[in-house]
């Protein structure tokens, strides 16, 4: 049970603490300017080639180590890419808001071109760790990354249809455009079948937690069923009027003097 309770802190550790220092990389490169931004990424760097070692050496570990190695793995590839994204290096082609007045397929195919380098190199990592994770004894890396990649799409999903609550106080500076693609809205079908769909598989992760038979396998369900649930909350306070923004805020430096005006240039 220890062992267990010990898994699940270092899941919600890990989640709030990674979320945490990439906010922070970017808010500061917003605030330095000039080549901050691309310095935060290549300072950064390291951590990607350590996720790709992780990830690799954990494929034939089937004990506790290779659970938290493809788990770790898995995060600092994700999270080099989402820094990456952040400091509007990978992003899209388009750096322009909406227009006003575009809907249908016109709105979709603007918004995908303002992030469709991002989207490909997260399907990249997916495929990497696809390749790499055949015929291996330890998946978790593979899982890791896959509930990361679903639940990001199906955030984002949801963002573009429609939301009631969306969070602005993260956007950095660089990415306010994108923002204009976002809706607010009252929940629809879309957003039911995410909840419904991630739910579903945290249910089954728990449920073969209960017949886990190695203490390998028990880490691993643990790490992913605690990932899973995260990605149920973050959906969660796209609807709940929870101040989840406090989570981060303090230690983060206060945004540019001019953000609140770029944001109000942009719609928000």
């Amino acid at each position: 049970m220890l062992m267990m309770l010990a898994a699940l802190f270092i899941a919600l550790f890990s989640w709030w603490f990674s979320t945490g220092i990439i906010l922070l990389a970017v808010r500061r490169a917003d605030r330095a300017g000039g080549d901050a931004h691309m310095m935060s990424l290549i300072m950064a760097s390291p951590l990607l080639v350590l996720g790709i070692v992780l990830a690799f050496f954990s494929l034939d570990d089937a004990l506790i180590t290779g659970a938290y190695g493809g788990f770790f793995g898995a995060l600092l590839i994700w999270g080099w890419i989402e820094l990456a994204f952040l400091t509007g290096l990978i992003t899209g082609p388009s750096k322009q808001p909406c227009p006003p007045g575009i809907h249908g397929w016109r709105r979709l195919s603007l918004a995908w071109s303002t992030i469709c380098h991002h989207e490909l190199a997260l399907l990249w990592g997916l495929l990497l760790l696809l390749w790499l994770s055949q015929d291996a004894a330890n998946h978790v890396a593979l899982a890791t990354y896959g509930v990361l990649f679903v639940a990001r799409i199906s955030a984002k999903v949801n963002l573009f249809l429609g939301v009631p609550k969306i969070n602005m106080q993260f956007v950095p500076s660089r990415m306010l455009h994108m923002a204009s693609y976002f809706r607010r809205a009252s929940v629809g079908f879309v957003f039911a079948l995410s909840i419904t769909c991630l739910t579903a598989v945290f249910v089954l992760l728990v449920y073969a937690l209960f017949g886990a038979q190695t203490d390998g396998a028990k880490v691993a369900l643990v790490l992913l069923a605690s990932l899973m649930g995260l990605a149920l909350l973050e959906h969660w306070l796209m609807v709940l009027p929870l101040p989840d923004a406090k989570l981060w805020q303090w230690m983060l430096p206060a945004p540019l003097a001019n953000y609140k005006k770029q944001g109000e240039q942009h719609g928000l």
